[in-house]
Protein backbone atom coordinates (compact mmCIF):
# COMPACT_ATOMS: atom_id res chain seq x y z
CA UNK A 1 0.00 0.00 0.00
CA UNK A 2 1.50 3.32 -1.08
CA UNK A 3 0.63 6.29 1.10
CA UNK A 4 0.10 9.33 -1.11
CA UNK A 5 -0.54 11.88 1.64
CA UNK A 6 -1.26 12.25 5.35
CA UNK A 7 -2.99 15.37 6.65
CA UNK A 8 -4.44 16.32 10.03
CA UNK A 9 -6.93 18.87 11.30
CA UNK A 10 -8.43 20.05 14.57
CA UNK A 11 -12.11 19.12 14.94
CA UNK A 12 -14.60 19.09 17.82
CA UNK A 13 -15.44 16.08 19.93
CA UNK A 14 -18.84 15.44 21.50
CA UNK A 15 -18.04 17.68 24.48
CA UNK A 16 -17.14 20.59 22.20
CA UNK A 17 -13.43 20.18 22.88
CA UNK A 18 -10.76 20.01 20.18
CA UNK A 19 -9.50 16.65 18.99
CA UNK A 20 -7.41 15.27 16.14
CA UNK A 21 -8.77 14.03 12.82
CA UNK A 22 -6.48 12.60 10.15
CA UNK A 23 -6.97 11.98 6.45
CA UNK A 24 -4.75 9.32 4.92
CA UNK A 25 -4.79 9.03 1.14
CA UNK A 26 -3.85 5.98 -0.93
CA UNK A 27 -4.69 4.88 -4.46
CA UNK A 28 -7.80 3.25 -2.96
CA UNK A 29 -9.17 6.54 -1.63
CA UNK A 30 -9.14 8.78 1.44
CA UNK A 31 -9.46 7.27 4.91
CA UNK A 32 -10.49 9.45 7.83
CA UNK A 33 -10.30 8.72 11.55
CA UNK A 34 -10.85 10.84 14.67
CA UNK A 35 -9.19 10.49 18.07
CA UNK A 36 -11.55 10.12 21.06
CA UNK A 37 -10.83 11.70 24.44
CA UNK A 38 -11.69 10.58 27.97
CA UNK A 39 -12.84 12.68 30.94
CA UNK A 40 -12.28 9.93 33.50
CA UNK A 41 -8.72 8.92 32.66
CA UNK A 42 -6.28 6.64 34.45
CA UNK A 43 -2.85 7.92 35.47
CA UNK A 44 -1.23 5.03 33.58
CA UNK A 45 -2.83 5.87 30.21
CA UNK A 46 -0.86 6.98 27.18
CA UNK A 47 -0.55 10.76 27.15
CA UNK A 48 -2.99 12.90 25.19
CA UNK A 49 -1.05 15.89 23.87
CA UNK A 50 -2.72 19.27 24.46
CA UNK A 51 -1.37 22.74 23.64
CA UNK A 52 -1.86 24.53 26.95
CA UNK A 53 -1.95 28.31 27.04
CA UNK A 54 -4.97 30.56 26.55
CA UNK A 55 -6.23 29.34 23.19
CA UNK A 56 -9.29 27.07 23.45
CA UNK A 57 -8.87 26.82 27.20
CA UNK A 58 -5.53 25.11 26.77
CA UNK A 59 -7.21 22.13 25.12
CA UNK A 60 -6.06 22.77 21.56
CA UNK A 61 -4.33 19.95 19.68
CA UNK A 62 -2.21 21.94 17.23
CA UNK A 63 0.96 20.41 18.70
CA UNK A 64 -0.35 16.91 17.97
CA UNK A 65 -1.32 17.97 14.45
CA UNK A 66 2.14 19.46 13.88
CA UNK A 67 3.67 16.17 14.99
CA UNK A 68 1.59 14.30 12.43
CA UNK A 69 2.38 16.64 9.57
CA UNK A 70 6.03 17.39 10.35
CA UNK A 71 7.26 14.16 11.97
CA UNK A 72 5.02 11.23 10.95
CA UNK A 73 3.94 12.29 7.44
CA UNK A 74 7.46 12.81 6.01
CA UNK A 75 8.38 9.28 7.09
CA UNK A 76 5.44 7.59 5.35
CA UNK A 77 4.32 9.75 2.41
CA UNK A 78 5.33 8.17 -0.86
CA UNK A 79 6.31 4.96 0.93
CA UNK A 80 4.99 1.43 0.56
CA UNK A 81 3.51 0.22 3.86
CA UNK A 82 2.88 -3.51 3.95
CA UNK A 83 1.29 -4.06 7.38
CA UNK A 84 -0.34 -2.54 10.43
CA UNK A 85 2.65 -3.52 12.54
CA UNK A 86 4.96 -1.65 10.18
CA UNK A 87 3.22 1.70 10.43
CA UNK A 88 2.52 1.36 14.17
CA UNK A 89 6.11 0.31 14.81
CA UNK A 90 7.38 3.31 12.87
CA UNK A 91 5.30 5.70 14.99
CA UNK A 92 6.43 4.04 18.22
CA UNK A 93 10.03 4.44 17.10
CA UNK A 94 9.49 8.09 16.21
CA UNK A 95 7.87 8.73 19.60
CA UNK A 96 10.43 6.80 21.63
CA UNK A 97 8.67 7.18 24.99
CA UNK A 98 6.82 4.69 27.19
CA UNK A 99 3.64 6.79 27.30
CA UNK A 100 3.46 8.45 23.84
CA UNK A 101 4.28 11.82 25.41
CA UNK A 102 6.45 13.06 22.53
CA UNK A 103 4.04 12.70 19.61
CA UNK A 104 0.86 12.35 21.68
CA UNK A 105 -1.43 9.31 21.85
CA UNK A 106 -4.15 11.40 20.17
CA UNK A 107 -1.86 11.90 17.14
CA UNK A 108 -0.73 8.28 17.01
CA UNK A 109 -4.12 6.65 17.46
CA UNK A 110 -5.80 8.67 14.72
CA UNK A 111 -3.08 7.71 12.22
CA UNK A 112 -3.15 4.08 13.34
CA UNK A 113 -6.92 3.80 12.81
CA UNK A 114 -6.81 5.53 9.42
CA UNK A 115 -4.00 3.21 8.29
CA UNK A 116 -6.02 0.18 9.42
CA UNK A 117 -8.95 1.32 7.28
CA UNK A 118 -6.64 1.86 4.31
CA UNK A 119 -5.04 -1.58 4.67
CA UNK A 120 -8.48 -3.20 4.79
CA UNK A 121 -9.46 -1.37 1.61
CA UNK A 122 -6.23 -2.50 -0.02
CA UNK A 123 -7.38 -6.10 0.50
CA UNK A 124 -10.96 -5.28 -0.57
CA UNK A 125 -12.41 -6.63 2.67
CA UNK A 126 -14.51 -5.03 5.44
CA UNK A 127 -12.64 -3.44 8.33
CA UNK A 128 -13.94 -6.01 10.84
CA UNK A 129 -12.68 -8.86 8.66
CA UNK A 130 -9.25 -7.24 8.31
CA UNK A 131 -9.02 -6.76 12.09
CA UNK A 132 -10.04 -10.39 12.51
CA UNK A 133 -7.21 -11.46 10.21
CA UNK A 134 -4.75 -9.35 12.19
CA UNK A 135 -6.02 -10.85 15.43
CA UNK A 136 -5.91 -14.40 14.07
CA UNK A 137 -2.17 -13.99 13.60
CA UNK A 138 -2.12 -14.02 17.39
CA UNK A 139 -4.95 -16.48 18.11
CA UNK A 140 -7.88 -18.02 16.23
CA UNK A 141 -11.04 -16.00 16.76
CA UNK A 142 -14.25 -16.32 14.76
CA UNK A 143 -16.44 -13.33 13.99
CA UNK A 144 -19.12 -12.62 16.58
CA UNK A 145 -21.28 -9.71 17.71
CA UNK A 146 -20.70 -8.20 21.16
CA UNK A 147 -23.42 -7.63 23.73
CA UNK A 148 -24.10 -3.89 24.04
CA UNK A 149 -23.86 -2.14 27.41
CA UNK A 150 -26.04 0.98 27.41
CA UNK A 151 -25.08 3.72 29.85
CA UNK A 152 -28.58 4.96 30.64
CA UNK A 153 -27.81 6.89 33.84
CA UNK A 154 -24.64 9.00 34.05
CA UNK A 155 -22.84 10.06 37.21
CA UNK A 156 -19.31 10.77 38.42
CA UNK A 157 -17.09 12.66 35.99
CA UNK A 158 -19.69 12.25 33.22
CA UNK A 159 -22.45 14.31 34.84
CA UNK A 160 -23.14 17.20 37.17
CA UNK A 161 -25.21 15.25 39.70
CA UNK A 162 -24.42 13.64 43.08
CA UNK A 163 -24.03 10.03 41.93
CA UNK A 164 -20.59 8.66 42.73
CA UNK A 165 -20.98 5.72 40.34
CA UNK A 166 -20.10 6.93 36.85
CA UNK A 167 -22.11 4.59 34.65
CA UNK A 168 -25.24 2.51 35.16
CA UNK A 169 -25.25 0.23 32.13
CA UNK A 170 -28.17 -1.89 30.97
CA UNK A 171 -27.04 -5.14 29.30
CA UNK A 172 -29.93 -6.78 27.37
CA UNK A 173 -29.97 -10.56 27.27
CA UNK A 174 -31.47 -11.34 23.83
CA UNK A 175 -29.84 -13.58 21.25
CA UNK A 176 -29.09 -11.02 18.52
CA UNK A 177 -27.56 -7.57 18.47
CA UNK A 178 -30.63 -6.11 16.78
CA UNK A 179 -32.90 -7.43 19.54
CA UNK A 180 -30.53 -6.16 22.23
CA UNK A 181 -30.48 -2.70 20.65
CA UNK A 182 -34.27 -2.65 20.55
CA UNK A 183 -34.49 -3.62 24.22
CA UNK A 184 -31.94 -0.99 25.20
CA UNK A 185 -33.76 1.73 23.30
CA UNK A 186 -37.12 0.73 24.83
CA UNK A 187 -35.71 0.81 28.37
CA UNK A 188 -34.05 4.17 27.69
CA UNK A 189 -37.30 5.66 26.36
CA UNK A 190 -39.37 4.40 29.28
CA UNK A 191 -36.72 5.49 31.78
CA UNK A 192 -37.02 9.01 30.41
CA UNK A 193 -40.77 8.94 31.13
CA UNK A 194 -40.25 7.51 34.61
CA UNK A 195 -37.64 10.11 35.59
CA UNK A 196 -39.68 12.99 34.19
CA UNK A 197 -42.86 11.86 35.95
CA UNK A 198 -41.12 11.30 39.27
CA UNK A 199 -38.62 14.17 39.37
CA UNK A 200 -39.63 16.73 36.76
CA UNK A 201 -38.21 17.82 33.38
CA UNK A 202 -34.67 18.53 34.65
CA UNK A 203 -34.24 14.85 35.55
CA UNK A 204 -33.94 13.93 31.87
CA UNK A 205 -31.01 16.22 31.14
CA UNK A 206 -28.18 14.04 29.85
CA UNK A 207 -24.53 13.55 30.73
CA UNK A 208 -21.49 13.19 28.49
CA UNK A 209 -22.46 9.76 27.21
CA UNK A 210 -26.15 10.39 26.54
CA UNK A 211 -27.46 8.78 29.71
CA UNK A 212 -29.77 10.75 31.98
CA UNK A 213 -28.23 12.70 34.86
CA UNK A 214 -30.99 12.99 37.50
CA UNK A 215 -30.37 14.41 40.96
CA UNK A 216 -29.97 11.03 42.65
CA UNK A 217 -27.37 10.20 45.29
CA UNK A 218 -27.30 6.45 45.85
CA UNK A 219 -26.71 3.58 43.43
CA UNK A 220 -29.81 1.79 44.68
CA UNK A 221 -32.01 4.72 43.59
CA UNK A 222 -30.66 4.57 40.06
CA UNK A 223 -30.97 0.79 39.80
CA UNK A 224 -34.50 0.80 41.20
CA UNK A 225 -35.84 3.34 38.72
CA UNK A 226 -34.22 1.52 35.78
CA UNK A 227 -35.85 -1.73 36.92
CA UNK A 228 -39.16 0.08 37.37
CA UNK A 229 -39.01 1.39 33.79
CA UNK A 230 -38.03 -2.05 32.49
CA UNK A 231 -40.91 -3.68 34.34
CA UNK A 232 -43.37 -1.26 32.77
CA UNK A 233 -42.25 -2.41 29.31
CA UNK A 234 -42.24 -6.08 30.33
CA UNK A 235 -38.45 -6.23 29.99
CA UNK A 236 -37.26 -6.63 33.58
CA UNK A 237 -36.24 -10.25 33.08
CA UNK A 238 -34.41 -9.39 29.85
CA UNK A 239 -31.82 -7.01 31.27
CA UNK A 240 -28.85 -7.13 33.62
CA UNK A 241 -26.43 -4.45 34.80
CA UNK A 242 -22.77 -3.55 34.60
CA UNK A 243 -21.65 -0.63 36.77
CA UNK A 244 -18.62 1.55 36.09
CA UNK A 245 -17.73 2.91 39.50
CA UNK A 246 -14.55 4.79 38.42
CA UNK A 247 -13.51 4.67 42.07
CA UNK A 248 -10.20 6.47 41.50
CA UNK A 249 -12.29 9.63 41.19
CA UNK A 250 -13.25 9.60 44.88
CA UNK A 251 -10.28 7.80 46.47
CA UNK A 252 -8.67 10.16 48.98
CA UNK A 253 -6.17 9.51 51.77
CA UNK A 254 -6.70 5.76 51.61
CA UNK A 255 -10.50 5.98 51.78
CA UNK A 256 -13.36 5.81 49.29
CA UNK A 257 -15.31 8.93 50.11
CA UNK A 258 -18.86 8.51 48.82
CA UNK A 259 -22.36 9.77 49.56
CA UNK A 260 -22.86 6.56 51.56
CA UNK A 261 -19.88 7.41 53.74
CA UNK A 262 -16.12 6.78 53.72
CA UNK A 263 -15.07 3.17 53.16
CA UNK A 264 -11.88 1.23 53.58
CA UNK A 265 -11.14 -1.31 50.85
CA UNK A 266 -12.65 -4.38 52.53
CA UNK A 267 -15.73 -2.51 53.73
CA UNK A 268 -16.30 -1.22 50.20
CA UNK A 269 -15.93 -4.76 48.88
CA UNK A 270 -18.65 -5.87 51.32
CA UNK A 271 -20.88 -3.06 50.06
CA UNK A 272 -20.47 -4.30 46.48
CA UNK A 273 -21.30 -7.86 47.50
CA UNK A 274 -24.47 -6.66 49.21
CA UNK A 275 -25.46 -4.64 46.13
CA UNK A 276 -24.85 -7.61 43.82
CA UNK A 277 -26.95 -9.86 46.05
CA UNK A 278 -29.93 -7.50 45.57
CA UNK A 279 -29.66 -6.57 41.89
CA UNK A 280 -28.88 -8.47 38.66
CA UNK A 281 -25.36 -7.05 38.34
CA UNK A 282 -23.08 -9.10 36.09
CA UNK A 283 -20.06 -6.79 36.16
CA UNK A 284 -18.33 -4.11 38.23
CA UNK A 285 -15.81 -1.87 36.45
CA UNK A 286 -13.08 -0.05 38.38
CA UNK A 287 -14.51 -0.80 41.83
CA UNK A 288 -11.31 0.51 43.43
CA UNK A 289 -8.51 2.95 42.65
CA UNK A 290 -6.04 2.07 39.91
CA UNK A 291 -3.18 1.12 42.26
CA UNK A 292 -5.17 -0.27 45.20
CA UNK A 293 -4.44 -3.84 44.14
CA UNK A 294 -5.11 -5.29 47.57
CA UNK A 295 -8.76 -4.22 47.56
CA UNK A 296 -9.28 -5.59 44.03
CA UNK A 297 -7.96 -8.97 45.18
CA UNK A 298 -10.23 -8.98 48.22
CA UNK A 299 -13.30 -8.30 46.08
CA UNK A 300 -12.37 -10.95 43.53
CA UNK A 301 -12.17 -13.50 46.32
CA UNK A 302 -15.50 -12.41 47.82
CA UNK A 303 -17.26 -12.58 44.44
CA UNK A 304 -16.00 -16.05 43.53
CA UNK A 305 -19.48 -17.54 44.05
CA UNK A 306 -21.45 -14.72 42.39
CA UNK A 307 -20.33 -15.08 38.78
CA UNK A 308 -19.91 -11.31 38.55
CA UNK A 309 -16.96 -10.13 36.46
CA UNK A 310 -14.55 -7.54 37.84
CA UNK A 311 -13.48 -5.24 35.03
CA UNK A 312 -10.21 -3.32 34.89
CA UNK A 313 -10.11 0.03 33.09
CA UNK A 314 -8.00 2.58 34.99
CA UNK A 315 -6.33 -0.48 36.49
CA UNK A 316 -5.26 -2.05 33.19
CA UNK A 317 -5.42 0.84 30.63
CA UNK A 318 -5.26 -1.51 27.61
CA UNK A 319 -1.59 -2.10 28.49
CA UNK A 320 -0.16 -5.66 28.43
CA UNK A 321 2.18 -4.91 31.32
CA UNK A 322 -0.65 -3.64 33.53
CA UNK A 323 -2.82 -6.60 32.49
CA UNK A 324 -0.04 -9.01 33.50
CA UNK A 325 0.29 -7.22 36.83
CA UNK A 326 -3.46 -7.47 37.46
CA UNK A 327 -3.41 -11.18 36.55
CA UNK A 328 -0.49 -11.88 38.89
CA UNK A 329 -2.31 -10.16 41.75
CA UNK A 330 -5.64 -11.84 40.90
CA UNK A 331 -7.30 -8.44 40.69
CA UNK A 332 -9.87 -8.87 37.91
CA UNK A 333 -11.15 -11.16 35.16
CA UNK A 334 -12.14 -8.70 32.42
CA UNK A 335 -10.73 -5.61 30.75
CA UNK A 336 -11.95 -2.47 29.07
CA UNK A 337 -10.26 -2.09 25.68
CA UNK A 338 -9.75 1.53 24.57
CA UNK A 339 -7.35 2.08 21.67
CA UNK A 340 -6.34 5.58 22.73
CA UNK A 341 -5.30 4.34 26.18
CA UNK A 342 -2.35 2.56 24.55
CA UNK A 343 -2.04 4.39 21.21
CA UNK A 344 -1.93 1.89 18.34
CA UNK A 345 -4.05 -0.88 16.87
CA UNK A 346 -1.11 -3.29 17.15
CA UNK A 347 -0.73 -2.70 20.90
CA UNK A 348 -4.50 -2.87 21.48
CA UNK A 349 -4.64 -6.24 19.73
CA UNK A 350 -1.76 -7.49 21.89
CA UNK A 351 -3.75 -6.53 24.99
CA UNK A 352 -6.85 -8.28 23.64
CA UNK A 353 -4.85 -11.42 22.85
CA UNK A 354 -3.40 -11.49 26.37
CA UNK A 355 -6.86 -11.06 27.91
CA UNK A 356 -8.20 -13.92 25.78
CA UNK A 357 -5.27 -16.12 26.78
CA UNK A 358 -6.04 -15.42 30.44
CA UNK A 359 -9.67 -16.42 29.88
CA UNK A 360 -10.86 -12.89 30.61
CA UNK A 361 -13.83 -11.06 29.08
CA UNK A 362 -13.30 -7.98 26.90
CA UNK A 363 -15.45 -4.85 26.79
CA UNK A 364 -14.50 -2.66 23.83
CA UNK A 365 -15.19 0.93 24.79
CA UNK A 366 -15.71 4.43 23.45
CA UNK A 367 -14.63 7.52 25.42
CA UNK A 368 -16.79 10.23 26.94
CA UNK A 369 -15.43 12.70 24.38
CA UNK A 370 -16.29 11.01 21.09
CA UNK A 371 -16.49 11.68 17.37
CA UNK A 372 -18.76 10.11 14.79
CA UNK A 373 -16.01 7.56 14.06
CA UNK A 374 -17.44 4.02 14.35
CA UNK A 375 -14.09 2.16 14.26
CA UNK A 376 -14.65 0.41 17.60
CA UNK A 377 -17.71 -1.43 16.26
CA UNK A 378 -15.54 -3.25 13.72
CA UNK A 379 -12.85 -3.75 16.35
CA UNK A 380 -15.27 -5.46 18.74
CA UNK A 381 -16.45 -7.86 16.05
CA UNK A 382 -12.96 -8.53 14.73
CA UNK A 383 -11.54 -9.62 18.09
CA UNK A 384 -14.68 -11.41 19.28
CA UNK A 385 -15.20 -9.11 22.27
CA UNK A 386 -17.95 -10.24 24.60
CA UNK A 387 -19.25 -6.69 25.15
CA UNK A 388 -19.15 -3.18 23.73
CA UNK A 389 -20.05 0.05 25.48
CA UNK A 390 -20.72 3.22 23.56
CA UNK A 391 -23.00 5.13 25.91
CA UNK A 392 -26.76 5.47 25.73
CA UNK A 393 -28.76 4.37 22.67
CA UNK A 394 -28.97 8.07 21.77
CA UNK A 395 -26.83 10.95 20.41
CA UNK A 396 -25.20 10.65 17.04
CA UNK A 397 -21.68 9.86 18.19
CA UNK A 398 -22.97 7.01 20.40
CA UNK A 399 -25.61 5.64 18.02
CA UNK A 400 -23.05 5.56 15.18
CA UNK A 401 -21.29 2.62 16.81
CA UNK A 402 -24.51 0.71 17.49
CA UNK A 403 -25.86 1.36 13.99
CA UNK A 404 -22.62 0.11 12.48
CA UNK A 405 -22.99 -3.11 14.46
CA UNK A 406 -26.49 -3.56 13.04
CA UNK A 407 -25.00 -3.41 9.55
CA UNK A 408 -22.22 -5.82 10.41
CA UNK A 409 -24.68 -8.29 11.91
CA UNK A 410 -26.80 -8.21 8.77
CA UNK A 411 -23.72 -9.00 6.67
CA UNK A 412 -22.14 -11.80 8.69
CA UNK A 413 -25.45 -13.53 9.34
CA UNK A 414 -26.58 -13.55 5.71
Amino acid sequence: MKILSLKAREILDSRGNPTVEVELKTQKGEFVSGAPSGASTGIHEAVELRDGGARRGGLGVLKAIKNIEEIIAPKIEGKEISSQEEIDGLMLELDGTDNKSKLGANAIVAVSMAACRALAAEKNIPLYQFINELFNQKREQSLSLPSPCFNVINGGAHAGNDLDVQEFMVVPQASSFAENLEIGAEVYRELKNALKNKMGPSAVNVGDEGGFAPSLEYPEEALDIILEASEKKGLRQKIKFILDVAASQFFEEGKYKTKMGAFGGEDFADYYCDLISKYPIIGIEDPFAEDDFGSWTILKSKLSDFGTIIVGDDLTVTNPERIKMAADKKSCDAIILKINQIGTITEALASAELAKRLGWKIIVSHRSGETGDDFIADLAVGIGAEFIKSGAPARGERAAKYNRLLKIESKIRQ
